[in-house]
């Protein structure tokens, strides 16, 4: 018998919901959990949450013996819809709207064969860096290879009865003014997750209503207007407003088309007998495809619809433009060039799917590695909470294994302060590495990888110029000759310990403690208010005649990264 979780975090509820529902529905079959992304250009860390939160409930699933399958449909078979800004891309792409995304040739220079391959393939990889396991279902391949063929007949054949629905939610729009966005766009831009985005739902036409859309057989795009069907022969007569083709296929052998995206969908849940599957917030309005969707999978395709939550946004804190996929949208890659896999895979895990968060790009990923340190060693210890717990065990792992990991990760900070410093010497990197902590001394920088990898690519590529640290060449001797003999005893207070307190945490009980001294304390004594104004004075002093700022990287480990000779030097020793 599989085994039960003891776990109470918000994603084995849900795998609790799930295995029951599929114990009633179909009982003794592999259980069924889907995503739905459209390779319409970079796929970002918003549509990730379409994905992860699925993921996460499956691998649950997994865990506890059961058969499961995690879905993602890829959904290729799309309009093209507008061209993004991306490199490679032009405005001559303009000329595809309206095809398949397979059909638009790739940016320039790509090695994929069309779009959607292009997009689809750096998030595989990004998903295989995860630990992420998934069966891909490419809907260009469904459709052109005739899987659906039945399904669309039987839409075409009950046409009136999914108007009907959909004519529920219909309401006549007021005339847009000239300034907004056509409303497709706006939609687009707003939707989140799969296919989703705004599709026509079939109607208009004089002819009636058709739910299937067929791609035109002379200038490929889906500008078509369908004039006739004959169920009886499943004869379909359809004519291009792009280019005036025309011709009469035969539904039952044609393969070049596809429902619209409100069938489509809950097509896919019946033939796939999905049970589990998030939607973005923006499928919980009346109208949208998510609620239409549950009408016509029980109405029409005798199924049922999904269970499964309506996820919030994910925002972004600090994306330096130079780096973004595009115009300051981030994915699932650019994200894993800076952090390990466990960490991404951990905001997602520790927020329930309707909690917003941001994933950050910018100084505040140090405090989020932080966390994550602290975290695993409560973990370790026993101390963590039972919800903490299992969120981190979910990023670490899945039921398939650990995921690799930094055999000895140090702080993400003092990574990020070496690699600003050396400028990502490695030679000189060991060496301050080494010194970190001389009685477990660092021997090889493959300890400290990849983590290591991933903070000097932030520091080089998030971090501004002007924020960079440059160490002095020479000392400041204009400053050291203003100096007063407190601040010339701090700094003779400082080099007289340097060699007894050569470590990370040497290091950093003499520059605390220097002040101390001087006031007649204990280098452990407790910080008072005016303590602290004298220890920002001193470091103050440091870092100008150091670097030539007020501040920079933790002075710890600017010491140690500069080296005791060079500190000397520079500061006046």
């Amino acid at each position: 018998m599989a085994q039960q979780s003891t776990e109470t975090d918000w994603v084995s509820r849900f795998a609790d919901e799930v295995i029951a529902e599929a114990e009633r529905r179909a009982p003794g079959k592999p259980i069924v959990c889907a995503s739905g992304l459209s390779p319409s250009g970079p796929i970002h860390l918003g549509n990730l949450r379409e994905v992860m939160t699925p993921h996460l409930v499956a691998d649950e699933i997994r865990r506890r013996g059961h058969e499961v399958r995690h879905l993602i449909s890829w959904d290729d078979y799309d309009r093209y819809r507008k061209v993004p800004e991306v490199p490679g891309v032009d405005k001559s792409w303009n000329e595809h709207i309206g095809k398949p995304l397979t059909s638009v040739p790739a940016p320039a220079g790509s090695a994929y064969p069309n779009w959607a391959e292009h997009f689809k393939a750096a998030m595989c990889e990004a998903l295989a860096e995860m630990g992420v396991e998934y069966d891909g279902i490419s809907q260009t391949e469904q459709y052109t290879a005739g899987v659906y063929r039945d399904q669309v007949l039987h839409a075409m054949k009950h046409r009136a009865d999914i108007d009907a629905i959909l004519g529920q939610y219909r309401t006549k729009k007021a005339p847009a003014k000239k300034s907004q966005k056509p409303v497709d766009e706006a939609e687009l831009e707003a939707a989140e997750g799969s296919g989703a985005a705004a599709e026509d739902d079939g109607s208009g036409g004089s002819a009636g209503y058709f739910p299937y859309k067929p791609y035109c057989g002379q200038c490929e795009k889906d500008l078509t207007t369908v004039t006739s069907y004959d169920d009886a022969t499943t004869e379909l007569a359809y004519t291009c407003t792009e280019c005036g083709f025309g011709e009469t296929v035969r539904l039952n052998e044609f393969n070049r088309g596809k429902l619209v995206w409100k069938v489509d969908w809950p097509m896919r849940w019946a033939y796939e007998g999905v049970i589990f599957e998030p939607s973005g917030v923006d499928h919980s309005s009346p109208g949208s495809s998510f609620v239409v969707g549950g009408q016509i999978v029980r109405q029409i395709f005798d199924g049922a619809q999904p269970i499964g939550p309506m996820y919030a946004f994910v925002g972004i804190s600090g994306m330096a433009k130079m780096s973004s996929s595009r115009g300051g949208v981030p994915t699932p890659g650019d994200a894993l060039k800076i952090m390990e896999a466990p960490l991404l895979r951990w905001l997602y895990a520790r927020r329930k799917p309707n909690q917003s968060f941001k994933i950050a790009f910018d100084q505040e990923i140090q405090r989020l590695y932080d966390e994550w340190d602290k975290l695993e060693s409560k973990v370790a210890d026993g101390s963590a909470l039972p919800a903490d717990a299992a969120a981190y065990s979910r990023a670490a792992r899945t039921a398939a294994g650990e995921l690799p990991r930094t055999p000895r990760p140090l702080p993400y900070r003092t990574l990020a302060s070496v690699a600003d410093i050396t400028a990502g010497h490695d030679e000189q990197t060991l060496r301050i590495l080494s010194e970190l902590d001389p009685d477990s001394p660092v021997t090889s920088l493959d300890e400290t990888r990849p983590r290591l990898d991933k903070a000097e690519y932030w520091i080089n590529t998030q971090v501004p110029a002007e924020q960079r640290t440059i160490v002095r060449d020479q000392p400041d001797e204009e400053l050291l000759g203003t100096l007063d003999e407190q601040a010339r005893g701090s700094l003779r207070l400082l080099l007289e310990g340097l060699d007894e307190h050569w470590s990370l945490d040497g290091l950093t009980t003499l520059v605390y403690g220097v002040p101390k001294v001087q006031a007649g304390l204990e280098p452990d004594a407790k910080p008072t208010p005016e303590l602290k104004v004298a220890q920002r004075a001193f470091f103050a002093l440091l870092y100008q005649l150091l670097v030539g700022r007020d501040t920079g990287p933790r002075l710890p480990t600017l010491l140690l990264a500069v080296g005791a000779d060079r500190v000397r030097k520079l500061l006046g020793g």
